[in-house]
């Protein structure tokens, strides 16, 4: 009795453990797997876009950009600001102005921190006839442009150059 109730037992085991149910329950796990993998990576790329989406307004293309200083006429130039994709309130940026012997240039990173302020990280090269007879001087680093006008003008906060003049280096939009 035991021996027959043993052999029943096994054939029930072995016929309700076919290979057709194994494979539908991995084929179940897959296409789960895949549609919360597919409804996450749309999330991913809500929050991405959310998160690549400008807080100020948008900086983008070409802007007049105006150097003078107290003994100097004013010189005008263009400045480029290029979004850096995937990036908030990021741009690249360069410009320069020419007029004559004298020459600005600028080259390097824009974040803007505020509707007032853009944080610039680069370099700005100025060769002024006036200033040293055109001795080029480069300001480095992280500089502050601040607008007092509501966004029309933003001018560099580092405003004394090599020689100890002061420079007005704007930029108009």
């Amino acid at each position: 009795m035991k021996k027959t109730l043993i052999i029943a037992i096994a054939g029930i085991l072995t016929f309700s453990c076919s290979k057709k149910e194994t494979q539908k329950n991995k084929t179940e796990g897959t296409n789960t797997a895949d549609s919360i993998n597919a409804a996450r990576t749309k999330i991913n790329d809500s929050i991405k876009a959310l998160n690549s989406k400008n807080r100020f307004r948008d900086f983008s293309g070409t802007h007049q950009f105006v150097y003078q200083n107290d003994s100097s006429p004013k010189y005008s130039g263009s400045v480029n600001f290029t979004k850096i994709d995937g990036e908030r309130d990021n741009y690249t940026l360069s410009g320069n102005i020419k007029s004559g012997k004298n020459s600005v240039t600028l080259k390097g990173f824009a974040q803007v921190v505020s509707a007032k302020h853009i944080n610039f990280t680069g370099e700005i090269t100025q060769s002024i006839a006036d200033n040293d007879n055109g001795k080029p001087y480069t300001r480095k680093g992280t500089k502050t442009f601040m607008s007092k006008d509501g966004g029309k003008t933003y001018r560099l906060q580092d405003m004394v150059n090599g020689s100890g003049f002061v420079d007005y280096i704007d930029i108009h939009f």
